[in-house]
């Protein structure tokens, strides 16, 4: 039976009291027909201009895969990732996992600046880069998967939290558990996400000790390796990250891993007779598996505190706020 209330007052009280403690609609993610009446060819428009970028440098679906990834990291995928340094503020662009490094920005540049011509002040800079990543491995070969909506743009960025909290290329097992769990994500899941590293490039400032220093490597593959990566200099020279087949969204990474050819310190301690060992060897026999767990991995960072509703803004140009 409904509660009755005395009066107006009681019920507009236990209203604002149950709004308090449970939050608003708002306050979640929509499906992906969020745009559906308000910026129709959102997701169409997105979808071109990354297929378009890929094909000219299949390394940019790569690219804007981390782009989001790095973004999702530093509270929450609220595009902060995309601010720049201006006189009185610091961005996140300088931070040790980003500088010289993260990419794609003019991609997302493109896209913003279609959309604002077609239905300005509408699709929010985070939902770009969000729906962007999934184009991205699709266009490189791995499954879609649906991405939520009405992330709204931050008015801030953390340089700290960006330096803390993304796991960097010299993590040991014990460190990436612990990064991703921080963010929610079981061992597991941190195993599928880490399979990303099927596509994309790395420099050599972050592999030249593994490469010259490690035993856990397959000696084959250090010394091919080295060619591209001198012991000095060379810092940005790059490598592929899955030298099997850089450009294909697949489980290569995986057999490169039980290989001992991961190219990443913290590639090779996923395996490294470690608790995740058996992951790896499942993504490596089962590509259907890894890219279904990879997918339900990627929504689910795609919520990772996300600013809905009222909070936050709807950039302009994303790369400063409005």
């Amino acid at each position: 039976m409904a509660p009755k209330y005395s009066n107006v007052i009681e019920f507009l009280f236990c209203l604002v009291s149950f709004v308090v403690i449970f939050g608003t609609a708002s306050a979640q993610l929509s499906s992906e027909n969020f745009y559906a009446t308000t910026c129709g060819s959102a997701l169409s428009t997105i979808k071109s201009a990354v297929n378009s970028a890929v094909s000219k440098e299949r390394r940019m679906g790569a690219s804007l895969l981390r782009l989001h990834f790095h973004d999702c990291f530093v509270n929450g995928c609220d595009a902060s990732i995309l601010l720049d340094d201006t006189s009185s503020f610091t961005g996140e662009k300088t931070a040790r996992p980003n500088s010289n490094s993260v990419r794609g920005f003019e991609v997302i540049d493109t896209i913003k600046s279609q959309l604002e011509s077609s239905c300005p002040g509408v699709v929010s800079c985070a939902d770009i880069v969000a729906v962007a990543a999934r184009d991205s491995v699709v266009a490189l070969g791995g499954s879609s998967w649906s991405v939520n909506l009405g992330r709204r743009d931050s008015t801030t960025a953390s340089l700290s939290t960006a330096n803390s909290d993304i796991p960097g290329p010299t993590s040991d097992l014990s460190a990436l558990i612990t990064a991703f769990s921080n963010k929610g994500f079981t061992a597991k899941e941190m195993v599928a996400l880490s399979g990303s590293h099927t596509i994309g490039q790395a420099r050599c400032t972050t592999f030249r000790t593994r490469i010259y220093n490690e035993t856990n490597i397959d000696s084959t593959f250090a010394t091919s390796t080295r060619s591209r990566c001198p012991s000095t200099g060379g810092d940005n020279n790059l490598s592929p990250l899955d030298v099997t087949s850089p450009n294909a969204f697949d489980n290569a990474y995986f057999k490169n891993l039980v290989s001992k050819k991961g190219l990443l310190h913290s590639d090779q301690q996923l395996f490294n007779g470690g608790s995740t060992d058996s992951q790896v060897n499942a993504y490596s026999t089962n590509l259907q598996t890894f890219k279904t767990d990879f997918a339900n991995a990627m929504v689910k960072m795609g919520t990772l505190s996300p600013l809905t509703g009222s909070n936050g803004q709807i950039r302009a140009n994303c790369r400063k706020t409005n």
